[in-house]
């Protein structure tokens, strides 16, 4: 990591503020005159969207693929992903996402994998081993507590330490510890009082220095909500691009005015360079031309994992199919739905 500390102390202020504030919705700026490129990020969570949106590689919902119990095939479909990412010359994927399904009210439980933390650890560990075994970096997300829609942007969850630690950090613990996530995407909700891109003791006192992570700390889409405490607090990269609160000059303004230490902003730009390092970026040139490759043996995969989530019922007994004209003990009790199939075939 020699080559990333000499680029940080090449780089001036303003280039540094730069480099932690995407330019657009999915790129990143570098500096050319160090050689460092500009880099790119995509969703998600079923696929790799790349910037223009074209055909591609949609694969089961997450929750559909934690319910193969099979971390060998989400390890095989994980590498089928970084394979995608990088026909489309995206250096990131913003997925795992490893929030528990708590509420049946949570809108986007679709891209999140169960609501046992064992489980979504075992997944989430097999899904970014595999992404990263190509050269392209995993995000796993969004850390913490962000397990409802209602309110996004403004909820405060308070939990306490022992529900942190047992039910909503193992997951991303495993994905930081286990599997060498290159970075953490901080949520739109507060966590007891402190906004999630400004939670000094989870991105400091337990992601960076606890678990010891060395990745990148990105905010949700539009998630932060001023300049200064994300800056102190553990946030590294302000998305999406044009920043509202980083960029054009206002984080830079912000060091100059005593309110920030460069140290910080050192601390940041190492985290992203460390990254591009790993992944063989640096002293390459910035490619946003993406393409869309057919593969058949993706699209088998794809398939065999929809195949593999699904639960058949053994018909023992002759019990299947549920008749809409049974006879019950109790007029009190709900009659029975017809089923949606026909008949049941015996196993």
């Amino acid at each position: 990591m020699a080559d990333v500390q000499a680029l940080v102390a090449d780089l001036t202020l303003e280039e540094k503020c730069r480099m932690v504030v995407g330019e657009s919705p999915w790129t990143i700026p570098g500096c050319e005159r160090l050689g460092i490129p500009g880099w790119c990020v995509s969703d998600g969570p079923v696929g790799v969207r790349g910037r223009t949106m074209g055909p591609g590689l949609v694969v089961p919902g997450p929750s559909a693929i934690a319910a193969t119990w099979n971390p060998a095939l989400v390890h095989e479909l994980g590498q089928a992903l970084g394979t995608e990412a990088t026909d489309r010359k995206v250096d990131m994927i913003l997925a795992p996402t490893v929030n528990l399904h708590r509420s049946p009210r949570g809108g986007r439980h679709f891209e999140s994998y169960s609501e046992d933390p064992e489980l979504s650890s075992r997944i989430a560990v097999a899904y970014i081993t595999g992404v990263q075994s190509q050269g392209v970096g995993a995000c796993v997300k969004h850390y913490v507590a962000n397990d409802q829609e209602h309110e996004r942007f403004t909820i405060n969850v308070d939990v306490d330490e022992r529900s942190l630690r047992e039910i909503y950090l193992p997951p991303f613990e495993a994905a930081v510890k286990e599997a060498g996530v290159r970075a953490v995407m901080a949520a739109y909700n507060f966590v007891n009082g402190h906004h999630a891109c400004a939670q000094p003791e989870l991105l400091i006192g337990i992601l960076k220095e606890e678990w010891e992570f060395d990745g990148f700390v990105v905010s949700d889409w539009g998630a932060i909500k001023e300049t200064v405490a994300p800056a102190l607090h553990g946030l590294d990269l302000e998305m999406a691009g044009p920043g509202r609160w980083w960029g054009k000059g206002q984080l830079q303004e912000a060091v100059e005015a005593g309110k920030v230490d460069e140290s910080l902003i050192d601390d940041k730009v190492r985290r992203i360079l460390g990254f591009l390092h790993w992944a063989g970026r640096l002293n390459t040139p910035t490619d946003h031309d993406e393409a869309s490759i057919e593969r058949p043996e993706h699209r088998e995969l794809a398939r065999r994992t929809a195949a593999e989530s699904m639960v058949l019922v053994r018909n023992q007994g002759g019990l299947l199919p549920l008749l809409a004209t049974a006879r019950w003990r109790s007029s009190a009790q709900p009659r029975p739905i017809r089923p949606c199939w026909a008949a049941a075939r015996p196993a």
